[in-house]
C-alpha cells in the first residue's frame, strides 16, 4: 500500500508555478486567449500557430522589434491572418459537423457582414480562406456590395443584400446574376418590393429575392433592441401578408428563396438563439404555405465572442461554444421542418463579430506615468498646521490591524489639508508635502494590503486610486466601442511578465480629452477597475497590448484630435514560430486627415509660408528662418499623427 501511494500521481507534490505562469493567471490569458496566446518563461507574451499546434510560438516584443526594424513602428494594428482562417474554418466546420451529426439533409453557407471589417485585407483573405467551405459576403449598401461584385467568390457562394436600396443598388444586384453571382435581395420594407418590380420589368431579368421577418424574440445584451418586433429593419407580419401579395400579383413570387431572421449581435445566451431559431422556423413554414417556394434560411448573425472568458450570459461574454450554437441551430431547424414536412432549407449564418474579433490587436507603448504614490516621506517641520502633524503621525500606528483606519485618517486630513489651501490657510509648499505624505502612506497600505486575504474591500478601494500610463494611441480612433458601450477587451503588457507587476494603472490615451482613457479591465478574477502594470524602466519601451479588435473597431474609429488611422501589419504564422509581413499599411498622415475635415493640406502650407514671409517683411524673422520654419511645417503636415 506505501508503495502504491508513493507513486500515485494524487498524493505527488505539485509542481510550483513560475513566476510567468502565475502572471498568465493573473491576467487569465488561458480563460479568454482562444489558444491564441502563452507568457514564455522569459517574460514575453507569444501567439500560437493554431493551424499547426506543434509550431513554436512568436514572442510579440520579438516580433515588434523585427517589425522595428523594417520601419514599421507602434501604435500599431495586427492582424494575423493565421487566427483569422482558424476561425473561418471552425464556424463552417462546426455547422458540417452538426448537419452530420443531427442528419440534416442540406448544406451550410456562411457569409461574412463587411460593415464589420470593410478594410480590403481582411475581406480579401475572407473569402479566400472560406473558399473551400463557399463562404459568402453580405452587403448592407451600395459601397459594400461593389466590394462583394469585386471579389473572387466561389460560385456557390451567396452575396446577401440587406439595408436600405434604392434602384441603383437593385439594379447592380439583378445584373450580377448575369455574372453568376447568387446574389440575394432581401427586402427590408413594402417601399423595396415595388422598386424591385419596376427594375426588373425594365431589366427583363428575375432577381433572387429574400424577406427580412421582424422575430418577436428578444435576446440580452448591449444589442438587444437589434431584435424583437421593435428592431429598425425588418418586416411586421401584416408587412409580409401584403409583400407576398405583391409578389404574387407581378408574378415574381416563384423568385423568393430566402428568409432572413436576425437574432441579434453577440448574443450572450444560447437559449436565446434557441427561442429565435423556433420562431423563424415557424415563418418559413408558414411562408411555405402561402406558396413561396424558400430554399435558404438565413437566420443571420449573433455568434458572439467571449472576450472576458468567464462564459457566463452577460455583455461581454457567452454562455455556449461555437459548436454548441451550431448543434442547436441545425437540431431546431431539422425538427421543425421534419414536423411540418417541409424539405431542409440551406442554411445560412452571416457571423461577422466571431470571424474577426480575435484576429486583430492593438500594440502601442507606454509615454510616461501619473504615480500615486511616493518612495519617501518628507520629515515635519516646525510650522507645520497641525492637520499635518496628524497626517503624519499615521505612518506610527500603520500595522496589520488598522489597515483600514489608517487609510480612513489619511483620506481624512489630507482633504482636511485641501480644504486649508482653497481658503487661503496654507500655503503651495505645505500643500505639496501634505500631499507627498499622503502618496507615502497609500503606498504602505497597498503593500501590506496586497498580502492579507481580508482586506478585499480596501484593496478595492485602493485600486480605484490607481497611477495612470499615458500610453501612444487614441480611443475614439482605434477602440470607439470601449469609449460608446463600455465593451470590454482583454488588456495586458507585452513584456516582463516573468516579473509580478508592482503597481496599478489605467490608461490615457494621447488625446486631450477627459474621457480618454480605459479604466475596466479583464482579470482571472473578473473585472477590475485598475490594471496590474510593472514600474516604467526608462531604459526600456513598455508596450500593452488590446485584443480582440477585429470586429467593428476598425471601422467605426473617429479623428478626435484628428488623431488617423495607426500603422496596420498583417502577418501569417510560420511553422517555424517565425511570421511573414504579408501587408503593410502606413497609418495616416496628418496631411491626409487634414483632406477628411475639408482642408487642402497644400493651401495650410501655403497660408503658413505667407505668415513667415509677413514677418519677415516686418522684421519679426530673419530671412534665413524662413527655411527653418517652412521645413518644421511641411515634415509636421507629411508625419505620422501619433507620437514619433
Amino acid at each position: 500500500m506505501t508503495a502504491t501511494a508513493a507513486t500515485s500521481p494524487t498524493n505527488e507534490a505539485e509542481t510550483p508555478l513560475s513566476q510567468a505562469a502565475r502572471t498568465a493567471q493573473l491576467y487569465g490569458v488561458d480563460r479568454w486567449g482562444h489558444g491564441y496566446f502563452e507568457v514564455l518563461e522569459n517574460g514575453d507574451l507569444a501567439i500560437k500557430n493554431p493551424l499547426n499546434p506543434a509550431a513554436p510560438p512568436l514572442s510579440l516584443p520579438e516580433m515588434l522589434h523585427d517589425l522595428q526594424q523594417r520601419d514599421v513602428h507602434v501604435p500599431m494594428l495586427l492582424r494575423v491572418t493565421s487566427f483569422l482562417e482558424n476561425e473561418i474554418q471552425a464556424i463552417n466546420k462546426a455547422f458540417l459537423g452538426a448537419i452530420e451529426r443531427v442528419g440534416y439533409k442540406n448544406a451550410y453557407r456562411a457569409v461574412f457582414p463587411i460593415k464589420v471589417n470593410q478594410q480590403a485585407q481582411v475581406i480579401e483573405r475572407v473569402v479566400d480562406y472560406g473558399r473551400p467551405f463557399s463562404h459568402g459576403l453580405e452587403a448592407g449598401s451600395k459601397p459594400e456590395l461593389v466590394v462583394a461584385l469585386s471579389q473572387n467568390l466561389p460560385p456557390d457562394a451567396l452575396v446577401i443584400c440587406n439595408g436600405v436600396k434604392d434602384a441603383e443598388f437593385i439594379r447592380l444586384a439583378i445584373l450580377s446574376r448575369k455574372l453568376g453571382f447568387n446574389t440575394m435581395i432581401v427586402l427590408e420594407s413594402p417601399r423595396e418590393v415595388e422598386t424591385v418590380i419596376e427594375v426588373c420589368r425594365e431589366l427583363d431579368v428575375e432577381p433572387l429575392l429574400g424577406v427580412r421577418v421582424k422575430l418577436t424574440q428578444k435576446i440580452g445584451g448591449n444589442w438587444a433592441e437589434s431584435s424583437g418586433d421593435r428592431s429598425t429593419f425588418g418586416l411586421n407580419t401584416d408587412q409580409l401578408v401584403a409583400i407576398l401579395d405583391k409578389l404574387r400579383d407581378a408574378e415574381l413570387l416563384h423568385c423568393l428563396k430566402l428568409q432572413h431572421s436576425h437574432l441579434g449581435s453577440q448574443v450572450p445566451d444560447v437559449n436565446d438563439v434557441r427561442r429565435a431559431a423556433i420562431e423563424a422556423c415557424r415563418y418559413f413554414t408558414e411562408l411555405t404555405a402561402e406558396g413561396a417556394p424558400l430554399t435558404h434560411l438565413d437566420l443571420g448573425g449573433g455568434l458572439g465572442v467571449d472576450y472576458t472568458g468567464e462564459k457566463k450570459a452577460n455583455e461581454n461574454s457567452i454562455n455556449y461554444s461555437v459548436a454548441e450554437y451550431a448543434d442547436n441551430v441545425v437540431e431546431i431547424v431539422r425538427y421543425a421542418m421534419d414536423e411540418a414536412g417541409i424539405d431542409h432549407p440551406v442554411l445560412v449564418t452571416e457571423s461577422g463579430r466571431a470571424v474577426t474579433a480575435t484576429s486583430s490587436m492593438l500594440l502601442f507603448n507606454v509615454l510616461e506615468t501619473t504615480l500615486y504614490d511616493g518612495p519617501s516621506c518628507p520629515e515635519a517641520e516646525p510650522d507645520d498646521h497641525h492637520l499635518m502633524t496628524d497626517l503624519l503621525a499615521v505612518q506610527g500606528y500603520l500595522a496589520a490591524n488598522r489597515l483600514q483606519e489608517c487609510w480612513n485618517d489619511a483620506s481624512f486630513y489630507r482633504n482636511e489639508m485641501r480644504a486649508l489651501f482653497r481658503r487661503g490657510t496654507i500655503g503651495l509648499r505645505q500643500m505639496a508635502r501634505a500631499e507627498r505624505v499622503y502618496l507615502y502612506l497609500m503606498s504602505k497600505i497597498r503593500s501590506q494590503a496586497a498580502s492579507d486575504p481580508q482586506a478585499g474591500d480596501l484593496m478595492e478601494a485602493l485600486n480605484k486610486e490607481a497611477d495612470i500610463y499615458h500610453c501612444n494611441f487614441s480611443l475614439f480612433q482605434s477602440l470607439p466601442d470601449v469609449w460608446a458601450i463600455d465593451q470590454l477587451h482583454p488588456i495586458m503588457p507585452l513584456q516582463r511578465l516573468n516579473q509580478a507587476p508592482d503597481r496599478r494603472a489605467i490608461l490615457a490615451d494621447i488625446t486631450c480629452d477627459s474621457d480618454g482613457k480605459v479604466d475596466r479591465f479583464i482579470l482571472s478574477d473578473g473585472e477590475s477597475p485598475s490594471l496590474p502594470v510593472h514600474s516604467i524602466d526608462d531604459e526600456e519601451t513598455y508596450y500593452l497590448g488590446v485584443f480582440f479588435v477585429g470586429a467593428y473597431q476598425e471601422t467605426l474609429g473617429d479623428l478626435h484630435n484628428l488623431f488617423g488611422d495607426t500603422n496596420v501589419a498583417t502577418i501569417q504564422l510560420r511553422d517555424d514560430g517565425g511570421f511573414v509581413l504579408l501587408h503593410e499599411q502606413v497609418g495616416d498622415t496628418i496631411a491626409q486627415v487634414l483632406s477628411y475635415v475639408e482642408y487642402d493640406p497644400y493651401d495650410c502650407l501655403a497660408a503658413f509660408r505667407q505668415k513667415v514671409d509677413a514677418a519677415i517683411s516686418d522684421g519679426l524673422l530673419k530671412a534665413s528662418d524662413r527655411r527653418e520654419l517652412v521645413g518644421a511645417y511641411r515634415d509636421s503636415i507629411e508625419g505620422y499623427t501619433y507620437y514619433e
